[in-house]
C-alpha cells in the first residue's frame, strides 16, 4: 500500500507541476516497487488518470486561462483513436519489449528535453 501512495502522490505531483502524464512516473514506480507485469502497471496508470487529470489538473488550469479547448478537443478526438489502437498493440507484445520500448521512450525524451 505504501507504494500505491508514493506513486499516486509522486505522480500527481509531477503531472500538475510540469504538466507530464503521471505514467511517465506511475507505471516504473508501479513495476519496480510494486511488481506490477509491464502490462498492468500500464493498464491501472491509465485508470488511474482518468478522473483526477480532468477533474482537477485540467480544471486548475482552465480556471488560469491555461487550456486552449478548440485544440483539446482536436487533440481529444485523435488521442482517443491513438490510444485504441496504441492499447491493442500492446497487449499483444510480450512484457519484456514493453519494458523495452517504455525505457528506450524515457531515454529519448529526457535527452530530447535536455538538449532543446
Amino acid at each position: 500500500m505504501i507504494y500505491f501512495i508514493l506513486t499516486g502522490l509522486i505522480g500527481g505531483f509531477f503531472s500538475g507541476f510540469m504538466g507530464i502524464g503521471g505514467g511517465l512516473i506511475m507505471v516504473p514506480f508501479l513495476v519496480l516497487f510494486a511488481k506490477f507485469s509491464q502490462h498492468l502497471a500500464q493498464g491501472t496508470s491509465l485508470a488511474v488518470l482518468t478522473i483526477p487529470v480532468v477533474a482537477i489538473g485540467a480544471f486548475n488550469y482552465y480556471q488560469n486561462g491555461n487550456v486552449d479547448i478548440k485544440a483539446a478537443l482536436a487533440i481529444a478526438l485523435f488521442f482517443c483513436i491513438g490510444i485504441f489502437f496504441g492499447s491493442k498493440i500492446a497487449q499483444v507484445i510480450s512484457p519484456e519489449n514493453l519494458k523495452i520500448f517504455f525505457g528506450l521512450f524515457m531515454v529519448l525524451a529526457g535527452i530530447k528535453l535536455v538538449i532543446s
